[in-house]
């Protein structure tokens, strides 16, 4: 939490009123206009956007969107171990219309005029949903509980009918349209889950969906919203390629697009999801949201400021993409998102509306990385018996990495916002998180090629309690004599002391052995001493 001595978060930036309009209309044009001044919260905007310019590409930058965060977070609140990529990777966000480059940005995240909701909106939007989401309960973690010293409840919901808690804020953008614009249809861009979710409510509500999804949204994702009736159009490397897209096919199909982050409507769905929070959970210290775009902790942290300001929100994001802390920093730079498994929260550039909304009410971000995503998916699937993906597991991957050491014997609620992972994707994530976990271990060693050599090893191995999984040869390529062979060799152990010792046991007996240093980067929290 902030000290006295800190710089207070801004609410409100210079020249922005928050006061709502009703009935705001926007146009288009090839000129350099400035963009209409929108400070509203009736959000029926349906086929024209307010420009905005893009780099064009080279062999140093990336054509993406400009972005405007508002100065003034103390960055002793945010982990700021993330490394700003090699200039390939960055983009600058300080073009302005009428520069080469020009193009089109939804009216209602205009970097210029950002929107702030009001609590009233997430409780109209509690309202409006009720019957059309499940009401998902925060159910205490005793398990976990036990093993992190925290007093954890878990709010699950990837239970939701489309696996994530994008349903909320699809549901109720959708029921804000017009009969003209939900007669003309929806778009979106999406990497999976605000895809499905307005594939799904769209056909509930009898309104035409179209989605632009990345060459890289999950085959499973992809199939399940062509199986709700949406029109899927898979186009560019990031979600920032497929939102530019996306507006350009809106405007030429006269459709609403609806940004799955940072859309007003959107974020007061998401919202309700804090008010629900409050109603299940006593006493509480703190809540743990996953940050990609910034809707969901925009909403959840202004519905519980609003209720219970001693309750600290907490952000975490992948450090392969840290765009909200980057924000807030004001860097005025795009970070370009890697393969990560958390590959929901892969968001380039973070929604101005959201970032606007969040200042003055979230409290702290921390950054994770894959180890302890992939660790923390495992420990869900072991001790709460739940299929999670990376972008919904990073709150408990920052409990478990220890980032959030002040929470130890707090009552704390984590969102676990999403379960849609591909098959193989968990297969592999499981893999990763049993050798983070020190509990699948590999190493070479050389043992003589003659009967009974590789039987020893085998013994030697079931005798110090570990299970051969694989076993690989070399024989061509092994500098010492014919007679020898190197085997490389994939065990199971119980743990990281464990594989320590059997791994010992084997340097006694054998002079040529090779192993990697197998023990995660962090500190596991739930393996410290009391």
């Amino acid at each position: 939490m902030p000290t006295a001595s800190e710089p207070s978060l801004p609410t409100t930036p210079e020249g922005v009123s928050t006061d709502d309009t009703k009935n705001a209309s926007f146009t288009k044009s090839e000129s350099a206009t400035v963009p209409l001044t929108i400070p509203s919260h009736k959000h029926s905007v349906a086929h024209a956007f307010s420009p905005i310019v893009t780099i064009a590409s080279d062999t140093n930058t990336t054509t993406t969107s400009s972005i405007t965060a508002s100065q003034g977070t103390p960055r002793d609140l945010i982990d700021t171990t993330f490394k700003v990529k090699e200039k390939i990777n960055i983009r600058k966000a300080s073009i302005h219309p009428g520069d080469e480059g020009y193009d089109l940005i939804d009216p209602v995240c205009d970097p210029k005029h950002p929107h702030r909701i009001q609590f009233s909106d997430i409780s109209s939007a509690a309202y409006s949903i009720r019957d059309g989401i499940n009401r998902i309960p925060c159910m205490k973690a005793h398990q976990l509980s036990t093993w992190l010293g925290v007093d954890l409840y878990l709010k699950k919901e990837y239970l939701q009918v489309t696996g994530s808690f994008k349903e909320r804020g699809a549901r109720f953008a959708l029921l804000r349209l017009t009969k003209e614009q939900a007669a003309a249809g929806a778009i979106a861009a999406s990497a999976g889950n605000h895809a499905l979710a307005l594939a799904y409510h769209g056909q509930q509500l009898g309104i035409p969906i179209t989605v632009i999804m990345p060459i890289f949204a999950p085959l499973m994702k992809v199939s399940c919203c062509k199986g709700y009736g949406a029109t899927v159009i898979q186009h560019g490397h990031d979600i920032q390629d497929a939102k530019e897209f996306g507006f350009h096919y809106a405007r030429e199909k006269g459709m609403t697009y609806i940004n799955g982050f940072d859309h007003p409507d959107v974020v007061a769905g998401q919202g309700t999801i804090g008010l629900e929070i409050l109603e299940e959970v006593n006493k509480l210290d703190a809540v743990i949201v996953p940050v990609g775009g910034g809707g969901l902790i925009a909403g959840v942290a202004l519905a519980i400021k609003t209720l219970r300001p001693e309750v600290e929100v907490i952000g975490v994001e992948s450090e392969t993409c840290p765009s909200f802390s980057n924000a807030l920093f004001n860097s005025g730079l795009a970070v370009h998102p890697e393969n990560s498994l958390a590959d929901g929260l892969a968001v380039p550039t973070v929604g101005v509306n959201a970032v606007y909304m969040a200042k003055g009410n979230v409290d702290r971000i921390v950054t994770v990385c894959e180890e302890s995503i992939a660790l923390a998916i495992l420990r869900c699937l072991e001790m709460e018996k739940s299929v999670v993906e990376g972008a919904g597991a990073v709150g408990l991957a920052a409990l478990i990495s220890n980032k959030l050491p002040h929470l130890k014997g707090k009552r704390v609620v984590n969102i676990l916002s999403g379960g849609n992972i591909d098959s193989t994707v968990l297969g592999r994530t499981i893999e990763r998180g049993l050798a983070v976990d020190g509990r699948l271990i590999k190493f070479d060693v050389v043992v003589s090629d003659r009967p009974g050599g590789i039987a020893e090893l085998a013994t030697l191995i079931c005798k110090h309690g570990g299970s051969i999984k694989d076993m690989f040869h070399e024989r061509a390529w092994l500098a010492a004599n014919v007679f020898s062979v190197r085997v490389r060799v994939v065990a199971e152990t119980r743990d990281h002391d464990h594989a320590d010792d059997l791994l010992k046991e084997l340097e006694q007996h054998y002079s040529q052995i090779s192993y990697q240093d197998y023990r995660p980067k962090f500190v596991c929290s739930g393996d410290e001493s009391p």
